[in-house]
């Protein structure tokens, strides 16, 4: 397997980034590869300060960058040599048999990334939209939440394909057997939503195979109520930062409760509070599939941590192993029927 690497993508990069990389080593096959994507001589010269010597382990020089604060389609666009766009291509069928990845990852610029991803691996036959789809740790399991920021003003086609799509993801990298697939609203009642949430409603609801079991509101996200949660990009984004910083304060303020009321006891404590907080750190979730585009993007965090890294690539080989896209294009076949926009000849 090839996964490449944008080594200047994220808060921390190319330090950082390029420490998980090295970390991710054990994860890897004897013949597995990472394309570490980015300016040739910074990577050489961090992998020499860290002695740090291993055939897998290659460079694909990208002299250019997309900053977090860019216009994603613009800077796309306009620098072809960057790495975010040299990594979407390694991961586009059209690359050449000796240079193409499995999968491809980035902690960088979101919106450079879906841009770059839609521009040259395109869509899979069937998909009007991608989504992000991030995985979030829950007491009763994780929670597969799509879409996370790719797209803030979808169709209620795009929802409902996000449902498909995101019920087979959490089949065949999750190990779900049959995941109860929810929409967000603002209520549980059949009446309630706005007009794009209800269409969604209905084609979620139509839809053959699929354990729908209706809305959900804010507040039962962590309740066990569902195991995929569908909802737009905007809204998606914000509940998934919001849901960090909030697991964040939480067990900072249950330490500090702790330490003040018996220090002896937060000693005690410790190990159990930092065994619980890993469980619900995102940074050991890795990253998450766009998924819908013709190859396999991962997209991270833009704080990662090396550590944060090293997970996303592990989990990239996981989902490229269970050939997830084939999966889904399939399903999307198999469903074809009830999309509005094959019926009606609609764009999609």
């Amino acid at each position: 397997m090839r996964l490449a690497i944008d080594v200047m993508g994220g808060d921390q990069a190319p330090d950082a980034i390029l420490k998980g990389c090295i970390a991710a080593a054990e994860h890897l096959d004897a013949d597995d590869r990472l394309v570490l994507v980015g300016p040739k001589d910074i990577i050489e010269q961090t992998l020499r300060e860290r002695k740090f010597t291993d055939a897998r382990y290659l460079i694909e020089d990208a002299p250019d960058v997309i900053a977090m604060h860019e216009s994603p389609t613009s800077a796309v666009r306009a620098k072809k040599d960057s790495s975010i766009v040299r990594m979407a291509r390694l991961g586009s069928p059209k690359a050449s048999d000796d240079e193409r990845c499995d999968g491809v990852l980035s902690a960088g610029n979101t919106g450079a990334c879906v841009a770059a991803a839609q521009m040259n691996m395109k869509r899979l036959p069937g998909v009007h939209r991608p989504g992000i789809a991030v995985t979030i740790p829950a007491f009763h399991g994780p929670v597969v939440l799509c879409d996370a920021g790719a797209n803030p003003e979808p169709r209620g086609s795009h929802l409902w394909q996000y449902g498909v799509m995101s019920d087979v993801y959490a089949r065949s990298v999750l190990g779900i057997e049959n995941p109860r697939v929810a929409l967000m609203n603002v209520g549980a009642e059949e009446g309630k939503g706005s007009g794009i949430v209800k269409q969604a409603h209905e084609l979620l609801k139509a839809t053959p195979g699929l354990n729908y079991t209706g809305f959900v509101e804010g507040r039962e996200f962590f309740a066990g109520a569902a195991d995929v949660i569908v909802t737009d990009g905007f809204t998606g984004n914000t509940v998934l930062k919001m849901a960090e910083g909030l697991a964040k304060s939480l067990f900072q303020a249950i330490a500090q409760e702790i330490f003040e009321h018996d220090p002896k006891m937060a000693m005690q404590f410790e190990p159990i509070v930092k065994s619980i907080y890993k469980k619900n750190d995102y940074h050991e979730m890795g990253g998450a599939p766009l998924l819908g585009v013709n190859g396999s993007l991962f997209i991270c965090h833009g704080s990662s941590e090396s550590r944060t890294i090293a997970a996303a690539i592990r989990n990239a080989r996981l989902a490229v192993n269970a050939h997830v896209n084939d999966a889904i294009v399939a399903r999307l076949a198999e469903v074809a029927a009830i999309d509005p926009a094959m019926r009606q000849g609609e764009p999609a």
